[in-house]
Parts: structure tokens; sequence; C-alpha cells
């Protein structure tokens, strides 16, 4: 059973307000995505880019990443942590909260053979809760490693990991306990390797 790795919102220009808060938690949690995507990488595993089109609807995924490099907003610094490969990486562009809203998101999924997601980025109460929910939806298995999401408060990020832990089944250890290998089922619980 294939995986794959989704970065949410992690080109993000961060220029609303509680930007600057979410900034504070994402950093950190884009550096653990970095080191997660290298593994990922050199395991095979495709890197799925799930990105809000922030209202610029006539823009590709490249010229959204070259306008938050450009840009003043706060969210330009993330891109030093985590940098798409356009050459390697996949990109999907999302109108709202869920990477699976209105995107062809599953239809790529389907395409790999993915049944497994590790879902990654910003903010985990919203876009990654609302993705992680679409996915249970759709019978994917979730991992979603608690060292890399963020969102504005880390209450609220502690509470979506919670309810993604007990509502979807989600993994959500830390990145470094997970591995790309998949360990035999224990009951009916899913553990990842």
């Amino acid at each position: 059973m294939a995986t794959a790795l989704i970065l949410i919102d992690v080109v993000n220009p961060l220029d609303f307000e509680g930007g600057d808060d979410l900034l504070r938690h994402a950093r950190p949690a884009a550096r653990k995505i970095r080191s997660l995507q290298e593994r990922a990488h050199s395991s095979g595993v495709p890197s799925i880019y799930v990105n809000d089109n922030f209202d610029c609807w006539h823009l590709g995924f490249r010229e959204i990443v070259e306008r938050v490099r450009e840009g003043d907003g706060p969210g330009r610094a993330l891109l030093d942590d985590v940098t798409p490969d356009v050459d390697r990486d996949y990109f999907i562009l999302k109108p709202m909260h869920s990477g699976f809203f209105h995107t062809s998101l599953e239809v790529l999924l389907r395409r790999l053979e993915v049944r497994r997601l590790v879902l990654t980025g910003f903010a985990g109460d919203i876009c990654v809760l609302f993705t992680a929910a679409d996915a249970h939806m759709r019978g994917f298995e979730l991992a979603v490693p608690s060292d890399c999401t963020a969102s504005m408060r880390a209450a609220d990020n502690e509470h979506a990991l919670e309810q993604m832990r007990r509502m979807m089944d989600a993994d959500t250890r830390p990145s470094s306990e997970l591995s790309f290998a998949r360990e035999s089922p224990t009951g009916s619980k899913k553990k990842w390797a």
C-alpha cells in the first residue's frame, strides 16, 4: 500500500491577522517537515503540496511560490525551511480549507495508488484538520506527526491533534518516530512503523 506526504499551506504569505503568531509556531514545524520530506524523497514517497490559492485564481502554484518568495509577508521565511521542488513534487491548489474540496487531490492519490497519507502543514486546527476529516471519510489511513503541524495557538493545535487521534484514528507520534515502512496491524488499530 503506497504512502504520500501531504504538505498543506506551507507556501503561505501569512499576511493576515494572527500571521505572526502562526509563524512563531510554524517555523519549528517547517524544519521538521523538511526533515520528513527528505526521508520521504529518499524512500520514493511522493510529496504533494496542497495549497490555498489566496484568491489568486489567475496564478498557478509556481507563480504563488514566487509571489510569496518576493513578497514582504512573514510567511516568506517558511520557504527557507520547506522549498518545493518543481521538478519532483506534485502541486494541488485548493479554494477552501480541505485539500479535497473541489480539487483533483483524490484523483491524483488514486492514480498514484496511495492509501496512506502523512499530513503536515498549517494551520493544524483548520486546513490540516479539515483535510484529515475528508481523507478519513474517503478511507485513507492517516498519520499527522504532532511536530509537523502548527496553529496560531498551541492549545488549538493540540486540540486538533487530539480530534484527529480520537475521531480519525490518526497516528500523531512525532515525525522522528515515523518511517515509511509499515508494521503489521495489532488488533484493529492501524500502526505506522
